[in-house]
């Protein structure tokens, strides 16, 4: 059964117009370009404070489902609005309105924009002390895990996606943290699942989109923690005839090598975060062995702020056996307890 998400209703009007630019402050999360905030990368979101008790969201999109919340309750969702207008009025009676619009769906292939709030009362934003990061895999995206049933159509798995409820903006939200989520489904350290060509994720990281050109660089992106999540698409499915490893032990070494040196490039323009290798006991343990050889690398290298987080148990209820909502809420806690057991880790330390 695909599930159902309704684009707009009471309290919502749409306008073909599109609004040039946001008049209220703005703050976003994730990674954006010009013109306005354009975007690929999933789990974007897009904050705003106003005590005008009525306000535009401007888009230029086509492809994705957002999330409105309005004082932290998702109020609305809206697919696909195109080029429009959105007016939403707040029922609140709170003096200050805070809005904060979260895209939940993956959009490989295409970019979606989001042209900013409008509102005649704007009021000043508060800013957090606090940043994590996410880079994995179709298990960071949240790939389906809304979904009440395994087997799934392309369209189920888009309509099933909801990336704010994944194990990684659940964890960063417990911590009022401003988070990344730099995932791409089917995409590994070496290689992507079942062998099929394309960029891999350390090649796709390094850019705001996914044009191979839109470098990203931004100064302000200080996390202190950044938890990798990438194994499953190198090791889930055997070789095929042609790949470049020509056998199991060539793809492990591969692996080990340049997930040892992306951690090393990540180190050196972040060296106040702490890293956390997650892994799973999936492919008959050959993940979870080959991060330990990682994690084993770089700690005999003189990385000392690294950890490992194993997991198993999970359901796989989402489509194409990934993590449901309830593996999502495991994965969070696993992280939570490891946080709240290293509070250090927020100071640099």
């Amino acid at each position: 059964m695909k599930t159902v998400l309704t684009a707009l209703s009471l309290g919502l009007c749409f306008s073909a117009t599109v609004a040039s630019a946001d008049t209220l402050p703005l703050h976003n999360g994730g990674r954006t370009a010009a013109p306005a905030y354009t975007h690929q990368w999933p789990g974007v979101y897009f904050e705003t404070t106003t005590a005008s008790k009525s306000v535009t969201l401007s888009f230029d999109d086509s492809i994705n489902i957002y999330k409105l919340y309005l004082n932290g309750e998702v109020v609305k969702v809206i697919e696909k609005p195109g080029k429009a207008t959105v007016r939403f009025d707040s029922p609140s009676a709170n003096a200050v309105d805070v809005y904060r619009l979260e895209k939940i769906t993956e959009s490989q292939g295409q970019t979606g924009r989001f042209l900013g709030f409008s509102a005649d009362k704007p009021a000043a934003l508060t800013a957090r002390t606090r940043q994590i990061e996410f880079i994995g895999d179709s298990y960071t995206v949240g790939y389906g895990n809304t979904s009440p049933k395994r087997e799934c159509t392309t369209d189920e798995v888009w309509a099933t996606t909801d990336t704010s409820q994944a194990f990684g903006p659940l964890t960063a939200k417990l911590y009022d943290a401003d988070y990344q989520i730099n995932a791409f489904s089917g995409r590994g350290i070496v290689r992507n699942y079942n062998g099929f060509q394309g960029d891999t994720l350390p090649t796709l990281y390094a850019h705001t989109l996914f044009d191979g050109k839109s470098l990203y660089d931004d100064k302000s992106w200080k996390p202190r923690i950044i938890v990798i999540g990438l194994g499953t698409n190198d090791f889930s499915t055997a070789l095929n005839p042609g790949e470049k490893w020509k056998s199991r032990d060539a793809l492990q070494a591969d692996y080990r090598d340049t997930y040892v040196a992306f951690v090393k490039r990540l180190r050196a323009k972040n060296p106040q975060a702490h890293f956390i290798l997650m892994a799973s006991d999936q492919a008959n343990g050959e993940i979870r062995d080959q991060v330990t050889q990682v994690a084993k690398t770089l700690k005999a290298g003189g990385e000392t702020r690294l950890d490992t987080i194993y997991f198993d148990g999970l359901d796989f209820g989402g489509c194409h056996f990934h993590p449901s909502l309830a593996d999502d809420r495991k994965l969070s806690r696993l992280l939570k307890d490891w946080i709240d057991s290293h509070p250090q880790v927020w100071q640099g330390r």
